[in-house]
């Protein structure tokens, strides 16, 4: 008598309907993600053209306090609409949103002689990372979700480092965060596509948000890095 049950075929066939699930929310994911480039470039350049950035500049106080306002907000409206077609259009919303904000920071770096090109080298260390993450996020066989409550709480004490140098403007503090904030968030990109991979996240659009920040976060610190070390200020 084998000691081996074999599934029976109503678990074969929850097997496979979760496998699917998976996959849809996993295509549908990278997807919204690709589509939601177009609105944060356009959010940029919307920002340096219309001299908004400039404006931010000027203010930082205030630029943070509208980050966190318009953020916070659009993201609780996100998740109250995940379930229906209005859950993509705030979602898009937001990237917008975030590529005004960061329009600040590519004016700064745009100033600089080879400003082009550390905005496109941080483009594609980005995409390395990205690459990375999801790489081992598939092929891993460790449950990484024990190290989302840490993570979380080393996003707000990078939220409250970076609220309190609005005030100080240490630079080595800014270095410091941007350091913190690449490894911080590509960690926690590896935790987030994981929980995509293996099923723990279900709705596309809460998937596409987590993701979205994650990468955003990613390029924003490592495009500051670039322009405080390669940036050419002739």
């Amino acid at each position: 008598m084998s000691d081996f049950r074999q599934p029976s075929y109503a678990e074969q066939q929850y097997g496979a309907a979760a496998e699917v699930v998976r996959n849809r929310v996993l295509r549908n994911t990278y997807w919204l993600l690709a589509l939601s480039l177009i609105p944060t470039v356009l959010g940029a350049f919307v920002g340096l053209t219309t001299g908004i950035n400039s404006v931010m500049a000027a203010s930082p106080g205030m630029s943070a306090i509208f980050l966190l306002v318009g953020a916070f907000g659009l993201m609780f409206l996100i998740e109250r609409n995940k379930n229906n077609s209005m859950g993509v259009v705030l979602l898009l919303a937001f990237t917008f949103f975030m590529g005004l904000m960061l329009s600040r920071l590519i004016g700064f770096v745009l100033g600089m002689g080879n400003g082009a090109q550390l905005i496109m080298l941080a483009f594609g260390g980005t995409a390395v990372v990205f690459g990375a993450m999801a790489s081992v996020a598939s092929t891993t066989k460790r449950d990484l979700s024990h190290l989302q409550k840490f993570l979380f709480i080393g996003v707000i004490v990078l939220l409250v480092a970076s609220l309190a140098n609005i005030f100080l403007q240490l630079p080595a503090l800014v270095i410091t965060i941007s350091v913190m904030a690449i490894g911080l968030f590509s960690v926690l990109l590896l935790v987030d596509l994981q929980r995509i991979i293996r099923g723990g996240e279900t709705n596309y659009i809460s998937a596409t948000l987590a993701v979205y920040l994650d990468l955003y976060n990613i390029f924003a610190n490592l495009l500051m890095l670039l322009g405080i070390f390669g940036g050419d200020r002739e």
